[in-house]
């Protein structure tokens, strides 16, 4: 049996753009990830879909599983022959016990790796506008535990934190958070000092309160600040509101959700991410290539017959060029023909295997690509969904030309979860469901069922055959100016905004 390997991941304090580059190829080469609670939802998305996961998350004064055995579970996976990710908030090695499980492994002769993460001590007060050391403000910085074990008081040397007149983080003390200020003013620190509890940092849900240090614990009290959540004391918590960029995002505040397909959605949930927006993520569609596929595989032996190949979506393309790879062909045997897309995405697609579109039309629909394409004149060979919409075919027969329509791909619902969001979305959880094709619409009401309430959450659609699909569901839409993720990215800031 080959020899496993444990590698310890610092998933970085929430948001996933913050695990660091090395981490995530860690976290695509894995075979099983055992990870922790304070691993954000978008990072387990980067978990492969073959690898087998093992939550193992504690939380303050509840360890489902002990200390113990999640150093045995990392030994006993490792010695199966299995590639392992143990996947930790933060940082592994700031208060993440990520040492005590490397020396278990040491003794038990396992190999392991470390791969740092993003602190949270560093990130969160950057998320909250608070730059941990500034020249006119403090120039350390001490990163102090709040968490002390159970039943035994906080072991901190308040004494000489003042002294240094540093900027102080502490993480994990939320609960203690009234000791610890009681402790910093009995030292003789000036309760006057800026102070500020960030909770969640760097995730949209972040919330930051702040006060002087003295009145601090009345107002988060106030707030109702809660676990995860770090305190900031120092000038530089002076600073927050002038530098709080975060709170600033355009879609600050929004819940958004994605039905893509898996291997579609990252562009449009970076995005939204990216803008503030809290992105929920379930691909209510696959899509999976028809192989073998005699339809296209007997059209491709000879093309003399076409003058134009056109595509509805990437999928599409990627079936397609599935099948041309299967009979051992590539991109020569193409020469002959013109190529035509419905949109920039699937255009980039054929850019992908080295092929450019020649047509694109202006309006980046089904419709308007079989008028642009019966306009050019030729016969067409079309490779789309089992089930695509009727818009392309339509236009072509209506100006009378010549066609053959082959499905190279099927559309398969995902049901995994869908009683949990049907209840979020009956309970208005989000603001907008993002839909980016007919086929993401059916996929959603297959999963969710035909009485779903839609009252509470708006549709946000690509294009008007979209809309049409979401407006026979019953479900209130607005539609995106151009078929594009930009565009559907500027059509949930305009409605944040006020606009129609």
């Amino acid at each position: 049996m080959t020899a496993g390997r444990v590698t310890l991941v610092g998933a970085g304090p929430g948001d996933p753009e913050l695990l660091t580059i090395k981490g995530l190829r860690a976290l695509e080469q894995a075979d099983v990830v055992v990870y922790d609670r304070l691993v954000s939802p978008a990072v387990l998305e980067r978990i492969p879909a073959g690898a087998r996961t093992i939550d193992v998350g504690k939380e303050a004064s509840r360890h489902p599983v002990p200390q113990h055995r999640i150093n045995q579970i990392l030994a006993e996976e490792a010695q199966k022959g299995h590639n392992v990710v143990r996947l930790k908030g933060g940082d592994p090695f700031v208060f993440g016990r990520g040492g005590e499980e490397l020396e278990h492994l040491a003794r038990q002769g396992v190999d392991f790796r470390e791969i740092p993460g993003v602190t949270s001590a560093i990130a969160a007060a950057a998320y909250g506008g608070i730059p941990v050391t500034h020249r006119d403000y403090a120039s350390s910085l001490h990163i102090i535990t709040g968490h002390a074990r159970e039943g035994e008081p906080l072991r901190i040397d308040f004494e000489a934190l003042v002294r240094t007149r540093g900027t102080l983080v502490f993480l994990m003390g939320v609960t203690a958070m009234p000791a610890i200020v009681a402790g910093l003013l009995a030292a003789g620190m000036d309760g006057a000092t800026p102070a500020a509890m960030v909770e969640n940092g760097t995730l949209p849900g972040q919330r930051r309160c702040a006060a002087a240090l003295e009145s601090l614990p009345e107002r988060a009290a106030a707030t109702g600040i809660r676990s995860p959540a770090l305190l900031v004391v120092g000038g530089v918590c002076a600073l927050a509101e002038e530098l709080c960029w975060f709170d600033r995002l355009p879609l600050r505040g929004k819940r958004i959700l994605v039905t893509r397909p898996r291997d579609r959605a990252g562009t449009l949930t970076g995005r939204l991410r990216e803008l503030g927006a809290e992105v929920t993520s379930w691909p209510c569609v696959e899509t999976a290539p028809i192989l073998p596929c005699p339809a296209m595989e007997a059209t491709l032996e000879d093309l003399s017959a076409y003058q134009w190949l056109a595509f509805t979506s990437p999928a599409g393309v990627d079936a397609f060029w599935q099948g041309l790879r299967s009979l051992g062909r590539d991109a020569r045997h193409l020469a002959p023909l013109r190529l035509a897309a419905v949109g920039p995405a699937t255009a980039r697609a054929l850019s992908g295997h080295g092929l450019e579109a020649d047509l694109v039309p202006e309006r980046c629909d089904g419709a308007h690509l079989g008028e642009a394409l019966a306009a050019a004149g030729g016969r067409v060979l079309l490779l789309r969904a089992e089930e695509g919409a009727p818009g392309i075919a339509e236009a072509l027969a209506r100006h009378g030309a010549a066609f053959d329509d082959i499905p190279v791909y099927r559309t398969v619902c995902n049901t995994a979860r869908s009683q949990e969001l049907r209840r979020e979305l009956e309970e208005g959880r989000f603001d907008f469901i993002a839909f980016t094709s007919a086929s993401t619409v059916r996929g959603l009401m297959a999963a969710l069922g035909p009485d779903a309430d839609f009252s509470r959450t708006l549709g946000l659609c690509i294009g008007e055959q979209t809309a049409g699909e979401a407006r026979r569901h019953g479900i209130p839409v607005r539609v995106a100016e151009r078929a594009s993720m930009d565009a559907l990215t500027e059509l949930a800031i305009n409605l944040t905004n006020g606009g129609i």
